[in-house]
């Protein structure tokens, strides 16, 4: 009886006992977790780890064939999320020399507030300064999705103070995706550039952002 309490206490510890309990996608992250016993990513590749749009994202690999990108979106995951619950799992173990998130759009849309995504990236940070000292952080900014739209300020709100908090920060980066994805016109987004769903990018938008993402992912 003394070693099962002992065993589970390790496991709680170490965050292995959360994904025997469940949480949001843990179906997902199970994926993940088959294919590193198969096949565990080289330490110090590219991370990219967020919400659907990295996890649809399916060509990223491709368009930075060169380099060793490892891509972990998880569903429709929320910022917070991230936080409380993945990183054991989509972000520690790989000891990533790089680490591009995207994420935040899925809280504001559940009704969270952008200082309140600022300060769940805040935390995200603390939690990266920590376990992997070395590597630089580059915030992809919060798209401004046209299904969306009633949510832009909170967008806005939330890439500004994410950006100011980098701003001060040496492995730090704030990474403008948002505006590329915008009619220079009118300064709304450009629906083209969008799924049928208006809420994630079509293989144009994507081509937006690698054009942005290129002089980062080196």
């Amino acid at each position: 009886m003394k070693i099962k309490i002992i065993i589970l206490f390790i496991l709680a510890a170490t965050g292995i006992a959360r994904a025997q309990t469940g949480f949001p996608f843990d179906n997902e992250i199970r994926e993940f977790r088959h294919q590193d016993s198969l096949k565990f990513p080289p330490k110090g590749g590219i991370l990219f780890i967020g919400s659907s749009s990295i996890r649809k994202w399916t060509d990223l690999e491709q368009r930075f064939s060169d380099k060793p990108i490892i891509r972990r979106g998880v569903g429709g995951c929320t910022l917070e999320q991230l936080v409380a619950y993945y990183t054991p799992y989509i972000l520690l173990p790989y000891q990533p020399k790089k680490i591009f998130v995207y994420a935040g759009e899925n809280d504001i849309a559940a009704g969270k507030s952008g200082a309140f995504v600022a300060d769940e990236f805040t935390k995200l940070w603390a939690i990266i300064s920590s376990k992997l000292p070395k590597a630089e952080v580059y915030f992809m900014a919060i798209k401004p999705s046209p299904s969306r739209a009633k949510y832009l300020n909170e967008v806005n709100i939330a890439n500004a103070q994410i950006k100011t908090f980098l701003a001060g920060k040496r492995k730090g980066h704030y990474i403008d995706v948002a505006s590329v994805v915008l009619k220079p016109a009118t300064m709304q987004p450009d629906s083209s550039l969008f799924e049928s769903d208006l809420l994630h990018l079509n293989k144009t938008g994507y081509d937006k952002w690698q054009a942005v993402l290129q002089p980062f992912v080196k």
